[in-house]
């Protein structure tokens, strides 16, 4: 009977049961779209990674993403994830790993540090919606459930991807933020009418020095209804940053500290660099830590 190597790996931490646990199946070579499926169901993360070997020269491997409920494009937590397992599982030297994923042939860095590893994902092609109409605003506001008041507008409200799009909602306080309490059925209506699953809601509320922002991220719609820590919201938010000139930048990149998962005690950091071109967002990377919770067959 075959085995299927599993891990767990929680994302954005060196602390287990802390960050954002994702589940790896390191071996996953003719497994179906309804198996993955059903093992990602029964992992019951927010995302399982499923790691194929390649039959091209042209990248190392295929990783495929499943939510509880159905398969998505990319996974920033779990691509740290997945590529911490699989250098756990080889006991891997330093190097750089191309893996084909639904949004394109994407280089992924693999840090050795004293027997243990940073994860550099290289995300997707950068893009900004324009910024949503005051009805659907007004209608997110409520749905999260906070007054314009309380909304940073200095942030307009659009969506922002790297692969996997994500409503940008600004807010002022992090009290307000760790005390959200949002109407996740409408927040899933929402997502059909504007084609965008999750929501991204960040403040600059922020009393550590090194840290730029904290936030929290719902996407009810796909079976998550609070993700502890959010690679594709927080890569994507960097080029949202510069890009509506939020933040200064200067020289070919600007990089920040992001921080997620406060309220529901997972919290969990990550780096976020965006590389500019001619002053314009261009190729973002994310950068974490990660740690094994366990790891198991199937």
């Amino acid at each position: 009977m075959r085995k299927l190597i599993v891990y767990q790996v929680d994302a954005f931490t060196t602390e287990k049961l802390k960050g954002n646990p994702a589940g790896v199946v390191i071996n996953a070579d003719g497994l179906g779209e309804r198996e993955m499926q059903m093992i990602a169901r029964e992992l019951n993360n927010s995302e399982t990674a499923f790691i194929f070997s390649s039959n091209d020269t042209s990248y190392d491997g295929i990783i495929r993403y499943f939510t509880p409920t159905k398969e998505v494009p990319i996974c920033g937590h779990a691509t740290i994830g997945a590529m911490y397992a699989l250098a756990q599982e080889k006991n891997l030297d330093s190097c750089v790993l191309r893996m084909k994923t639904e949004v394109g042939i994407l280089p992924f860095e693999v840090i050795k540090e004293k027997d243990d590893y940073h994860i550099v994902m290289t995300q997707g092609q950068f893009s900004l919606s324009k910024s949503l109409s005051k009805e659907v605003v007004n209608d997110i506001y409520k749905a999260i459930g906070i007054s314009v008041d309380e909304a940073d507008l200095n942030c307009p409200v659009q969506i922002a991807s790297t692969g996997h799009s994500k409503v940008m909602i600004g807010i002022k306080s992090r009290s307000k933020l760790n005390n959200l309490k949002p109407d996740l059925g409408e927040l899933s209506r929402l997502s059909s009418k504007i084609n965008c699953n999750g929501y991204f809601v960040f403040t600059f509320d922020s009393d550590t020095p090194d840290v730029l922002v904290y936030g929290r991220m719902f996407a009810p719609a796909i079976g998550i209804n609070e993700d502890p820590v959010t690679g594709n919201a927080n890569g994507p938010l960097g080029g949202y940053l510069v890009k509506n000139g939020i933040v200064h930048t200067k020289g070919d990149s600007y990089s920040f500290k992001a921080r997620q998962g406060e309220t529901i005690n997972r919290l969990g950091s990550m780096e976020v660099n965006v590389g500019l071109k001619n002053g314009e967002p261009d190729v973002i990377r994310i950068k974490g830590n990660a740690v094994v919770a366990f790891k198991t067959e199937i």
